[in-house]
């Protein structure tokens, strides 16, 4: 990884830790995703941009496996997403092999943006939803 990129990560990894997400999980209409902290056991949750299509929601990580959410999906798949206020339960799936920013063209513009404009390794995940 490049200097800039690492610099990149740290500034806006440290400002979504402690003003932007803590912000926007109080939101009642934000999505968030909840994974099992792969080190704590315990719910860890974060603020999500994504859709819904049938069973299945679609996000992208800005910053892939660096992402301390996608380390936990890879220690264990099963999550939690809320969605317009409801808590549904699912399957996550990191894609790497998917067209990330393709993706983000088909997910809600105001987050795609700032996903494209903030992230450095762009990854796609599906979420299987049980319900």
């Amino acid at each position: 990884m490049t200097d800039m990129r690492s610099i990149k990560h740290r500034i806006v990894t440290t400002f979504q830790r402690h003003v932007a997400n803590p912000l926007n999980r109080k939101r009642p209409a934000q999505q968030l995703l909840e994974t099992t902290g792969r080190v704590s056991g315990t719910a860890r949750v974060v603020p999500i941009g994504g859709r819904r299509t049938g069973n299945e929601f679609w996000f992208v990580s800005e910053f892939g496996d660096r992402s301390d959410y996608v380390r936990n999906i890879r220690a264990d798949d099963r999550v939690r997403v809320r969605l317009d206020g409801a808590w549904h339960s699912g399957a996550a799936h990191l894609l790497p092999d998917d067209d990330p920013v393709g993706r983000l063209s088909s997910l809600p513009r105001g987050n795609s943006a700032a996903v494209r404009a903030m992230g450095t390794d762009l990854l796609t995940i599906r979420v299987d939803l049980d319900d």
